[in-house]
């Protein structure tokens, strides 16, 4: 059976592994200065980055409409039996209610999964999927996995400055003022498909990461060693790399990707925000 994993942008794919493992992409809107723009297509976190620089305000996202989601899934019915499409996370945006309305135009042949999760937690899965689909399980097969496998993926991330936090009304002026005399760093996790504040460390940005990749060591014992990713926006290279040597100390993965976070984490924690995702036993 033939099938077609696609993802909305928000997956944080690279190029080269939406290229590696076919997977369709459906881009999300950004919305700067009045412009509508597709994620990933023609704006970048280095144009955000810009222009909260200029402006001091952030852009905003909206979701595929359902003919959008009609239209991307149109091109793929023809040539594949099925399509099975990973939606950000249903509690964060409303475009796996828009797929799954415009699924219904395709008489079973395509199939929503909600992933509960956002960035390389969604992307995950959606490899997870490709894996799957390899080993010839049928579609239903392959979204029962994915809807057991969501709940146990791991989504966190540390921002470097609360800046972007405070910009989009998550943190207060207080707070923002007080992380910056304390050095206060938050765990950004997700749960239930919500982003929330988990805790916080104290320290620079490199004592801070250290000490969420050893906590992470030791709350997650047992996990799926296929694959982890190190993402971030625009974080240093000499950090990026002191994290992925301690990964690679701390945990068994058979390979670790590193990927830069798209516009829908840039637009939440700003420049700086690392996370190390994986799916958990």
């Amino acid at each position: 059976m033939k099938i077609k994993i696609t993802a909305d942008s928000t997956c944080d794919l690279s190029s080269e592994l939406v290229q590696k493992y076919n997977v369709g992409v459906l881009p999300l809107h950004v919305i700067m200065d009045g412009k509508v723009y597709s994620d990933g297509v023609d704006v970048t976190p280095e144009d955000i980055f810009k222009r909260v620089a200029e402006s001091g305000k952030l852009p905003t996202t909206a979701a595929p409409s359902v003919s959008e989601y009609e239209e991307f899934f149109k091109n793929f019915t023809d040539e594949y039996d099925a399509v099975i499409h990973i939606n950000i996370s249903s509690k964060t945006s409303s475009s796996h209610d828009n797929a799954v309305n415009a699924s219904k135009s395709f008489k079973g042949k395509v199939f929503a999964v909600d992933s509960l999760a956002l960035s390389t937690g969604q992307g995950l899965l959606v490899l997870k999927a490709c894996d799957i689909a390899a080993e010839g399980k049928s579609p239903e097969e392959i979204v029962k996995i994915l809807e057991n496998l969501r709940s146990k993926v791991n989504t966190s991330f540390v921002p470097d400055a609360l800046d972007y936090l405070h910009k989009g009304g998550r943190c207060s002026l207080a707070a923002l003022m007080g992380a910056k005399v304390l050095k206060l760093h938050p765990l950004i996790d997700m749960k239930d498909g919500k982003l929330y504040a988990k805790k916080k460390y104290m320290g620079g940005i490199e004592r801070c990461l250290k000490n969420y990749v050893n906590e992470l060591a030791e709350t997650y014992l047992n996990y799926d060693r296929t694959r982890c990713f190190i993402t971030h926006s625009g974080s240093e290279p000499e950090i990026v790399a002191k994290v992925r040597a301690q990964v690679e100390s701390l945990f068994c993965f058979d390979e670790i990707l590193e990927t830069v976070a798209g516009n829908v984490v840039t637009s939440h924690c700003g420049k700086g925000t690392l996370g190390v995702l994986f799916i958990c036993e």
